[in-house]
């Protein structure tokens, strides 16, 4: 009984190692291996780039403080002191990228005297929430219209739908935004603006809580989809034309395939790659494209914190802000490169660029 246990455990034991060691050497894990290490170099570079091109703008946060009376020059001396300004510019940049490396501190908001990744992690849900809800939206009703568009190529619907598109990208967001907000005051009360939640937020239920925020949401959301929705339609049209006059298709319907099998599995399958890679660049953008819905309708978000930041030349938090930028079109990039391998098991990694 005891040597039977043994060997399974033994068993056991060799499978999981096998498992491991086919984890590790695969083509998947060798390629995000190899894409960290590029992006701790990249983002090292991109740090001091960002504190180099702020060092070279005029003045400093203590400017501001200098121009008030009631502020004496010793104070505004000891604060020099405090925040490090005082060092040189090279010696402020590799104490903050120590103090990132060691400790994981982004250094203290001149503006808040708070810790720069407290404030960050409290925007951050916020603008994902708004972001992530947009891309959702986008993706889903943009993708079937360029498939229908395509499909109906100048067609009466087709020809709507461009129309449709050229309009929303020739609307600039910060124009959309306004357009919703006299929308909102017209239909006043039945479309919140400002804010992220109601007075009596906290008195609701959970479910209640979960639907006051979506209505809230709701204005903001499409402010910032409809330029996203205007130019990811028409890309879905221009790509699902390019693959319908492939041979290969021309061959399916030949067959006798229903036309839904041949649009919906042979064409959209081979359509999808370049909108994949698209939703990378969309991922990495989610930090400014949300700029725009959040300070039209007051959303408590990142983009008005590194508005503020960058306004009263609050050197941490700008540079975290920078940083994360750049993180996140690192990681829009891999997940795009990820998703590609999903979709299509033939494309390689290693040959990704």
């Amino acid at each position: 009984m005891t040597s039977s246990t043994s060997d399974s455990s033994r068993k056991g034991f060799d499978a999981a190692l096998n498992r491991l060691q086919r984890l590790l050497t695969s083509e998947t894990f060798l390629y995000v291996l190899k894409r960290s290490l590029q992006a701790v170099l990249t983002l090292v570079l991109a740090s001091a780039l960002s504190f180099l091109i702020i060092q070279l703008a005029p003045g400093d946060y203590l400017d501001a403080l200098r121009q008030n009376p009631k502020i004496s020059p010793e104070r505004i001396e000891e604060l020099r002191r405090q925040f490090g300004l005082d060092q040189p510019g090279i010696v402020q940049y590799w104490r903050w990228l120590v103090r990132v490396v060691t400790q994981g501190d982004f250094g203290t908001s001149f503006v808040y005297q708070r810790s720069v990744a407290s404030l960050l992690w409290e925007r951050i849900p916020a603008t994902l929430l708004l972001a992530v809800a947009s891309i959702i939206i986008t993706w889903a009703i943009a993708i079937p219209l360029g498939i229908v568009a395509a499909v109906n190529q100048n067609r009466t619907s087709d020809r709507v739908l461009q129309v449709l598109s050229y309009a929303g990208q020739g609307f600039p967001s910060f124009i959309t935004a306004l357009l919703l907000l006299i929308f909102a005051q017209n239909t006043s009360p039945l479309f919140p603006v400002g804010g992220m939640t109601s007075i009596n937020h906290t008195d609701l239920s959970p479910f209640g809580k979960v639907l006051d925020v979506g209505w809230h949401m709701i204005l903001p959301t499409i402010a910032l989809s409809v330029t996203s929705f205007a130019g990811l339609q028409r890309i879905t049209r221009g790509e699902m034309l390019d693959v319908l006059r492939q041979d290969y298709i021309q061959t399916a319907r030949a067959k006798g395939l229903p036309e839904d099998r041949v649009i919906y599995v042979h064409a959209l399958r081979n359509a999808i790659n370049p909108l994949v890679t698209l939703l990378g660049f969309e991922f990495a953008s989610l930090l400014s494209g949300a700029f725009i819905a959040e300070f039209f309708f007051n959303w408590p978000g990142l983009g008005r914190l590194i508005l503020q930041a960058v306004t009263a030349q609050d050197l941490y938090l700008v540079m975290a802000s920078l940083m994360m930028g750049a993180l996140m079109l690192i990681i829009g990039n891999l997940l795009a490169d990820l998703l590609l391998k999903f979709v299509d098991p033939r494309i390689r990694l290693e040959n990704l660029k």
